[in-house]
């Protein structure tokens, strides 16, 4: 088991280094959203403040619009973390459909290795690439802070071994469930328009009912309980809260990390249970 596992897990790594163009543009749309996206829409709440506001006052409105963050692209970057996270792994599942649909898949599955090397070798290879871009992004948001010209994430917080490591498993949960997600998706579907219409289904109304990129500040209550229960806004809030402060946060990083774990122990199980079936006959 362990030894088809590595050889399939190496073949996949192999396929991912031989397509330098997928890299390259795995590496750019990040740097394209941190650089526009993030430093187009930087909003400064206490703008619009009231003119008797106190420079104190205004400080706090940040802080309550932003969960602690100094400005919004402070904000904004660890929430680019979850979205890299989620978005980056759509494509683990399409390339199975095209393995199948060329008859790879079917070659590997006719091999002696078994259904759990299969899977995991496809997981395992799926999740570095979007895990690896996650602490990307946080990188590049932490260095644009030290560019003359560039808005970039400023920590105020201090950031201990403890911390660190929060952040780690809740940038590996989100990832590895996700990518879960979308590997079963890929066996189940067969036709690749069908994956990508189911895909982006799910997708959207996941990102866009967290609060990875919303201002907290701007969002309606209901939207705002919603959230709370998204496991992207369980990762950004680990990240938020170790990188700014727990004063705005209800619970502690440990306590979101438990209900990422929940999720995550959740959607791998019904994973499994589906991937299992959908390739008992070649058993």
């Amino acid at each position: 088991m362990l030894r088809e596992l590595g050889s399939l897990t190496r073949r996949e790594f192999l396929k991912l280094g031989r397509n330098p163009q997928a890299i390259f543009t795995a590496l750019l749309l990040p740097l394209l959203y941190l650089l526009l996206f993030g430093q187009g829409f930087n909003i400064n709440p206490a703008e619009f403040a009231p003119s008797y506001f106190t420079a104190a006052q205004k400080l706090a409105l940040i802080h309550l619009y932003f969960r602690g963050a100094p400005s919004y692209y402070s904000y904004f970057a660890p929430g680019m973390v979850g979205f890299v996270a989620v978005t980056a792994t759509l494509f683990i599942g399409a390339n199975v459909i095209f393995d199948k649909l060329f008859g790879i898949f079917k070659r590997v599955r006719g091999t002696p290795a078994p259904t759990a090397a299969v899977f995991g070798s496809r997981l395992i290879a799926g999740s570095a690439q979007p895990i690896a871009l996650s602490f990307f992004v946080l990188g590049l948001a932490i260095l644009f802070a030290h560019i003359p010209g560039l808005t970039g994430l400023t920590v105020t917080a201090s950031v201990g071994i403890v911390g660190g490591a929060e952040i780690v498993v809740s940038i590996l949960l989100l990832a590895l469930m996700f990518a879960t997600l979308f590997l079963t998706m890929g066996i189940l579907i067969e036709n690749p328009q069908m994956y990508f219409a189911a895909v982006n289904l799910l997708n959207l109304p996941v990102l866009l009912t967290s609060d990875a990129l919303y201002p907290w500040g701007s969002m309606p209550a209901w939207l705002k309980n919603v959230s709370q229960y998204n496991p992207v806004s369980l990762t950004v809030n680990v990240l938020r809260e170790t990188l700014f402060g727990s004063s705005m946060y209800p619970y502690t990083p440990a306590i979101y990390l438990l209900g990422l774990f929940a999720w995550a122990a959740v959607l791998i199980g019904i994973a499994l249970v589906l991937v299992r079936r959908a390739l008992r006959p070649l058993d």
